[in-house]
């Protein structure tokens, strides 16, 4: 990754260019080397302000940290920018795969798809569940309380459901359509 820094009222320092370059350097390994980041240290209404953009495919990763201290605001925008590359990455895996399963349901298969060897399923475990009625509150309850990601029940219609746990902290629940 390529990294141009620049101050504005801000003397760059020795200590403060290799703060910078280590604490982006982690990141290297997600970037390419044609890969440009822009850091631009300032002084702005008494504080210390780094702002971090980096352009990646069509996008621009942007975060912006105003401390008292020049070395925390840089600890604290590159944190930040960490989290904003973990859910950009996340954000393109997951339409990645909604992408292949609409092509599956489609009947549009790519020739990667076709291409590719399959792969040997391993079933590593087999278990068997009494499933007991109960609403999608108290099933909610279980699957937070056993700590697993999803849990298996009966509803009180009668119906086999799943409720699992999002990303966000809240609860889904899948139930089938049955007709």
């Amino acid at each position: 990754m390529n990294i141009t820094i620049t101050g504005r009222n801000v003397d760059l320092t020795d200590a403060i260019k290799a703060r910078v370059n280590d604490k982006l350097s982690k990141l290297d390994k997600l970037f390419t080397k044609e890969t440009n980041a822009t850091v631009t240290l300032k002084k702005e209404n008494g504080k210390d302000v780094c702002e971090i953009n980096i352009p990646v495919k069509g996008n621009l990763l942007r975060v912006s940290e105003k401390q008292d201290n020049l070395f925390s605001a840089i600890d604290i925008a590159i944190d930040k920018l960490e989290r904003q590359i973990r859910k950009y990455k996340t954000k393109i895996r997951d339409n990645k795969i909604h992408t292949i399963m609409k092509n599956i349901a489609e009947g549009n298969f790519s020739d990667e798809l076709i291409d590719e060897e399959p792969t040997e399923i391993n079933i590593v475990k087999k278990k068997q569940i009494l499933l007991k009625p109960m609403d999608d509150e108290e099933a909610c309850m279980q699957l937070d309380m056993i700590g697993h990601s999803f849990f298996i029940y009966e509803n009180t219609s009668g119906k086999i459901c799943v409720a699992y746990k999002r990303g966000d902290g809240n609860f889904g629940i899948i139930e089938p359509d049955i007709e």
